[in-house]
């Protein structure tokens, strides 16, 4: 993993550049094009998939929404990426990048449901993979997440749901179910799944915490750990969304959601002797959080963390890397959209927050007015420009 020296300062962060942050990813892509085609990829894709995720934890705060067209675009030496907000309602975020031997493209379009004290966030829309040379590519779309305690209480999130990542060449598939947090946060940031074949015999299994790491196991080692500890799997239990009905007001949800800046948040069940091995492996739940710190035996590491930086939680929980994603390179042209040169971004980072908060305001009325002239024709139509 790589990360930016740039001495820390006040960063800000909008939804054109959350794909950015997947990027602190790159030299794990890298990775994967110096190894071999098969197994590896399948194992490499399904580390890939999860490590996307961790960026997102505790990031619970969003000081600044895109402006409708607003970029951002990054060149480094491994690669090179552009982001754009191409609608804003629906907010939908579109991202492609390039490096040696692979490429990285997608949109994101949030669906937001509001459950009383809890905001469910369905991320729609497909992320893609693909490795040229070796004529591979995978695709995935990302797991809900809830945020908790939006009106009362300390916010915290989860990433829950199942995740299927597919390929384009082959069969061979990886099922992962994320957990949600039971009343002791046991489960917590849980992922676990089986690589699969046409056939839908599984073939490897997968565990770990998506904020933390990935491993992957063959079934003869898996089955020996479950025979040796049968009391920690219990049957999988269905993920349920918290609450009765949602409600439409996701608008208001979201302006609450920017408005905070938040912390981080900081018995075993019985199975009858009767179940088989076979139930056991469909349904392969561990009841004891500290069960992930036993490894099984033959895992492989497939992804890690390199976590926080000891000042991340007074810089919007940012990684390094994200800390440097509002860097100005010097010599480096900016396109006039991207949203380093946005004035109340600019102004934050100085550490003028009246004047940050007094942009903000006028940048996003200014996008209101221009969204009415659209709807009543009263502004020219936009029509493409031929360089």
């Amino acid at each position: 993993m790589f990360f930016s020296t740039s001495q820390a300062r006040p960063h800000v962060d909008g939804s054109v550049r959350i794909r950015a942050n997947d990027f602190i990813l790159v030299t794990t892509a890298q990775g994967f094009v110096a190894r071999e085609a098969g197994w590896n990829k399948r194992k490499d894709s399904t580390g890939f998939a999860v490590s996307a995720l961790a960026s997102n934890w505790d990031r619970l705060g969003k000081p600044f929404n895109p402006l409708l067209g607003e970029t951002f675009e990054l060149k480094r030496a491994e690669f090179k990426m552009v982001c754009e907000q191409v609608s804003h309602h629906p907010p939908v975020s579109a991202f492609h990048a390039e490096g040696e031997g692979w490429v990285f493209h997608g949109s994101i379009h949030p669906k937001l449901s509001f459950w009383g004290k809890n905001v469910e966030i369905q991320p729609q829309g497909v992320i893609t993979v693909e490795f040229p040379k070796l004529k591979e590519a995978y695709w995935w779309s990302n797991v809900k997440c809830i945020v908790h305690n939006i009106i009362v209480g300390k916010l915290w999130m989860e990433q829950i749901g199942k995740m299927e990542i597919n390929s384009y060449s082959s069969d061979i598939k990886a099922y992962l179910h994320f957990k949600a947090a039971t009343g002791n946060n046991k489960e917590l940031h849980k992922v676990e799944g089986f690589i699969t074949n046409k056939a839908n015999e599984k073939l490897l299994f997968i565990y770990g915490k998506w904020s933390d790491y990935v491993k992957v196991t063959d079934l003869d080692s898996f089955d020996e750990y479950v025979r040796a500890h049968p009391l920690q799997f219990a049957g999988l239990s269905e993920t349920k969304s918290p609450g009765a009905s949602p409600s439409r007001s996701s608008k208001k949800v979201l302006q609450k959601l920017n408005s905070l800046k938040v912390s981080s948040l900081n018995k075993s069940q019985s199975t009858s002797e009767d179940v088989s091995l076979q139930e056991m492996r469909d349904n392969a739940i561990c009841q004891n959080h500290h069960t992930y710190f036993i490894e099984i035996p033959n895992s492989t590491l497939i992804w890690e963390s390199d976590g926080r930086p000891d000042h991340s939680s007074d810089y919007y929980n940012f990684t390094n890397f994200a800390m440097s994603l509002n860097e100005i390179e010097k010599n480096e042209p900016l396109c006039p959209t991207d949203s380093r040169l946005r004035p109340d971004i600019r102004k934050l980072e100085q550490g003028d927050i009246e004047g940050a908060a007094t942009e903000k305001t006028r940048l996003e009325e200014k996008q209101r007015d221009a969204n009415k002239s659209r709807k009543s024709k009263k502004s020219p139509e936009w029509t493409p420009r031929k360089v």
